[in-house]
């Protein structure tokens, strides 16, 4: 058998690894520490003695090996099951009551309109989620938020690496109610945890997500800069987007300032985003684990420049649990967030049609993960079998091709973790 350490970056090395952090959390930041390795990713580093008992729970319950929809005793005879879209209890437009919240979120503020009234009401003491790190501007850091104004401070999204999860111990160890903001992925995990640690059900009251299409690679984010003539140690602040839908990505240093559109950072459509492996395996970027899932609302998955000039920002949001659907209903009484009207899922469709076409071609990804002797994720509730029957052989066989090419050219690994103290590794 491989030793502990070898299986743990096994992960990394077959690019499943998003940096959660959540391996940390599991092992300790005494044997695991998740920190910016060499290759411009966060993944974790083996710093103490681990043994195969603890990298067996991290393998059940990282995102990049076991991805969990939501567990079937909160889907009940109100809950709509759509094959695609996964249960929901309502869908509607909306954006934050706030006009400054609006603005500054990445598209209607919603998720930081909800995060920072359930602190005013009371109903939790304490928001974990990310905010721009204070270390490497690329990056995203976890941060405890205890007002409505540290929420606010973090809100915007965050492209970059993002350990979201390395403090959720510490968090827990609080003992007092908790909002979870993060990716689909970090929600994902942070169910399967709940089958470890009772707490997380206990203290985490509610689970926030965006609808993602992925992160940007270190690699594209390093180009953008040298696009706009800023060398990577000069920066001091980088905001991918906010103040505005999307608004401007904005880069900064010392004595200067630079400004690209939003589509300038991803490229003009779906073709040109660059994005890590374990994103286009994804079986989850709805965040169907989540009480609530915001998304951008933009006909065919991109904005235009024109438009976006002056697009004050609409989220779609799905309420997918009781738990969900009660906030959204009291948001909207307490004015906290302004609804549009519902929508459906066909408008989430045109939406968001990448994730429509990924969901479709992602159990086909994996089995043919399976088929060339890599880790193959583990999914539960996610309907992946009934979509991938739909497709064509023909189709299937392409996504096998696909992922047989990516694996033999080295688009689908990453390299071995630097150890603790390499030279090479910088930290966040």
């Amino acid at each position: 058998m491989d030793s502990p350490t070898d299986r743990l970056y096994a992960i990394v090395e077959q690019g499943l690894c998003i940096g959660c952090g959540l391996c940390q959390a599991v092992a300790g930041p005494e044997v695991v520490g998740v920190r910016r390795v060499a290759s411009g990713y966060e993944a974790p580093v083996v710093v103490g003695p681990l043994d195969h008992a603890t990298v067996d729970a991290i393998y059940d319950v990282c995102p990049g090996t076991r991805i969990d929809g939501l567990p079937d005793h909160l889907v009940d005879a109100t809950t709509t099951v759509d094959p695609v879209w996964g249960p929901w209890r309502r869908i509607i437009r909306a954006w934050a009551g706030n006009p400054e919240v609006r603005h500054r979120g990445s598209t209607g503020g919603v998720l930081t309109a909800l995060g920072m009234h359930l602190l005013e009401s009371g109903q939790v003491d304490h928001v974990l989620h990310a905010r721009a790190s204070t270390i490497e501007p690329t990056f995203g850091e976890p941060t405890l938020s205890s007002t409505p104004e540290e929420v606010l401070e973090a809100a915007g999204s965050r492209y970059g690496p993002t350990a979201t999860l390395r403090q959720l111990t510490d968090a827990l160890d609080l003992g007092r109610p908790i909002a979870f903001v993060g990716t689909p992925c970090d929600v994902s995990a942070l169910g399967n945890w709940a089958r470890h640690d009772p707490r997380v059900d206990e203290l985490v009251r509610y689970r926030l997500t965006m609808v993602c299409g992925g992160f940007g690679t270190p690699d594209a984010t390093r180009d953008f800069l040298d696009r706009v003539g800023i060398h990577p140690d000069e920066l001091t602040t980088l905001r991918y987007r906010g103040y505005g839908c999307p608004g401007p990505t904005r880069a900064e240093t010392a004595d200067r300032v630079e400004e690209r559109h939003y589509l300038d950072f991803w490229g003009e459509d779906e073709s040109q985003w660059t994005l890590p492996w374990r994103c286009k395996v994804c079986p989850d970027g709805i965040g169907e684990a989540a009480d609530v899932a915001a998304a951008d609302t933009w006909p065919g998955g991109s904005p235009t420049r024109e438009e976006s000039e002056h697009d004050p920002g609409t989220n779609a949001v799905i309420a997918r649990t009781e738990v969900g659907h009660r906030l959204l209903a009291e948001a909207e009484a307490a004015g906290t967030i302004v609804v549009e009207g519902d929508a459906t899922v066909d408008d989430l469709s045109a939406w968001q049609p990448h994730q429509v076409r990924k969901k479709y071609a992602v159990g086909s990804r994996h089995a043919a993960l399976g088929e060339s002797g890599r880790i193959q994720p583990v999914t539960h509730r996610l309907r992946l079998a009934e979509l991938t029957a739909e497709l064509s052989v023909d189709e299937v066989a392409r996504q096998h091709e696909g992922v047989r090419v990516r694996i033999d050219d080295g688009r689908a690994s990453q390299p071995t973790p630097e150890p603790a103290g390499s030279t090479t590794e910088g930290t966040s």
